[in-house]
């Protein structure tokens, strides 16, 4: 395992370094990403839950995904995701199509209503992104971007040392 200040524990350079202490103000900075995240999606035009707006974000990646497909990305039951296609249709976000080789397999498909939404909640949480960002100092958005990079590849190596999954799979 990497560590941040290479030894083994937080104690080596302090209570305030080490890997721990990394992961509290990365947990701090990650939380207040998600509430901007949020706060922007819910001042889009039409309100979604967050998990009606992974579903739109899954279709939108694999159109034709059917419905158990759905569930396993969103890491939900087969009822559950069916409720939600329910509702998404009903407003007019999803449809529902048959599958051109197996009618009995039925395909998800953004509705252009749905990609509009996604679009503009994309749009409203990269303005509220950019803005935070544009407060920054140059050399601590250089710092901020090298340090998200190295973040990302300890990850990858990480999911690759424990034979996990694809890391970016959701």
């Amino acid at each position: 395992m990497t560590h941040l200040d290479g030894a083994d524990n937080d104690q080596a350079k302090g209570p305030d370094h080490g890997p721990r202490a990394a992961a509290r103000e990365i947990a701090d900075a990650v939380e207040s990403l998600t509430d901007l995240w949020t706060v922007a999606a819910q001042e889009a035009a039409l309100r979604l839950s967050l998990h009606q707006l992974k579903a739109l974000r899954a279709v939108a990646d694999a159109p034709g995904l059917n419905l158990t497909a759905l569930a396993e990305r969103l890491d939900i039951g087969m009822p559950t995701a069916s409720r939600l296609c329910d509702r998404l249709e009903a407003a007019g976000l999803l449809e529902r199509g048959t599958h051109p080789f197996s009618r009995r397999e039925v395909q998800l498909r953004l509705t252009l209503t749905g990609r509009q939404v996604l679009s503009d909640v994309a749009g409203r949480r990269t303005q509220a992104l950019a803005a935070v960002l544009g407060l920054l100092e140059p050399a601590d958005m250089v710092a901020l971007g090298r340090g998200l990079r190295a973040l990302h590849l300890a990850r990858g190596a990480a999911s690759k040392r424990s034979g996990a999954a694809d890391p970016d799979r959701r």
